[in-house]
């Protein structure tokens, strides 16, 4: 996968090892299962019920969400103008969100939020307004 420009984001199904007696594990590592080198590692949790998060797309940054318990709503625009959305709702399926897509994340329960992505934190590489993204889309298009 590596080298490869990805522009449309897809479900990535990882390795669930284990059974119902011992748990599981599931596991990813670069250019395999995340078709980027990992960077950087956050997530979120403790978030309530009905809170939106998000709102907002990366110049540079290729991003896998996956919630690790809980259930996520992705909302997702690309610059190319499709959408897609996606239901995170057991902890070995992720989405891959290539660069420039807009991400609106609904947490219907309480959930955890695993994040991977290509870079490090830089504020000036998040696109906050979507007013600016829908006009990169119109020169984009």
């Amino acid at each position: 996968m590596k080298n490869k420009k990805i522009t449309e984001p897809y479900i990535i199904t990882f390795p669930k090892i284990g059974d119902d007696n011992i748990g599981f594990i599931s596991v990813c590592e670069n250019y395999k299962e995340i078709p980027f080198t990992i960077n950087r590692v956050f997530w979120t949790y403790n978030t309530p019920a009905n809170v939106t998060r998000g709102n907002h797309a990366h110049f540079e940054s290729e991003q896998v969400l996956l919630a690790l318990n809980g259930i996520i709503k992705l909302t997702l625009e690309t610059i190319n103008g499709k959408t897609y959305s996606f239901i995170l709702d057991t902890p070995n399926k992720g989405i891959y969100i290539p660069i420039k897509t807009w991400i609106k994340m609904e947490y219907l329960n309480e959930a955890t939020q695993l994040v991977l992505a290509s870079t490090k934190y830089d504020e000036s590489e998040y696109i906050r307004d979507y007013n600016k993204f829908k006009q990169m889309q119109a020169v984009n298009g």
